[in-house]
């Protein structure tokens, strides 16, 4: 825990911004989001609660901005790791799967933020204020477009499609994350009787499979 006198600069205030979107982040690598409380968040930082609340207005405010913040890193990683997994001259077909496959990927080791995403709207955009919701959409948007672009770029056969099959993607992870990681009663149930399993999802499997589904969809409905 770093205790901290009070922040007089802007560049002070700054660097105080940074020290609790790191140990936000920290705490992620710990614990689901569901977990992380603006208590113990204040506590590791070394500020009272009150004090933390100058810099951010709520705990969703600290993980909606760090999801942003994680999008982003993904985002700039992205481009060379689809430029490596797409043949351009395969067809339409393959270059599908293979962008699914290489978006998938990407996300294996990226468990923060598949946490968040599978947070965002049942919880991350609540308890905070209409100018933070705002900001954080804005920015959402434009991530959206930068995995729009992408898609057009190796799949230009999807067309205004693109768009669509980014929006459809990101809700797609965080719908496969959340029933990817079953709680402790079902992981119990599966074990005492395993046919209750049928339908327990393995993360890179089912992403994978969904987004070439989507993928395949979109170019049936954009086609001619």
């Amino acid at each position: 825990m770093t205790t901290f006198q009070r922040a007089r600069s802007q560049e002070q205030r700054e660097i105080r911004r940074q020290v609790i979107l790191e140990t936000a982040a920290a705490m992620l690598e710990e614990m689901p989001v569901a977990e992380v409380t603006l208590n113990e968040l204040s506590r590791r930082v070394g500020l009272a609660k009150s004090n933390v609340l100058r810099y951010f207005e709520s705990r969703e405010a600290v993980l909606l901005e760090l999801l942003d913040h994680s999008w982003k890193q993904w985002m700039a990683g992205l481009p060379e790791l689809l430029a490596a997994a797409v043949d351009t001259k395969a067809t339409v077909g393959v270059r599908g799967e293979e962008f699914a496959a290489a978006v998938t990927l990407s996300l294996a080791e990226r468990r923060v933020l598949c946490d968040l995403l599978s947070a965002q709207a049942g919880v991350l955009e609540h308890n905070v204020s209409p100018e933070v919701a705002a900001r954080y959409k804005r920015a959402a948007i434009a991530n959206v477009g930068e995995l729009a672009a992408l898609a057009r770029a190796h799949l230009p056969e999807l067309g205004a499609g693109a768009a669509q099959l980014a929006a459809s993607t990101i809700m797609v992870i965080g719908a496969v994350w959340t029933h990817s990681r079953p709680s402790r009663a079902m992981v119990t149930a599966y074990e005492a009787d395993p046919s209750l399993a049928a339908l327990k999802l393995d993360f890179g499997t089912s992403l994978r499979h969904m987004v070439a589904t989507l993928i395949a969809g979109t170019l049936a409905r954009t086609s001619p």
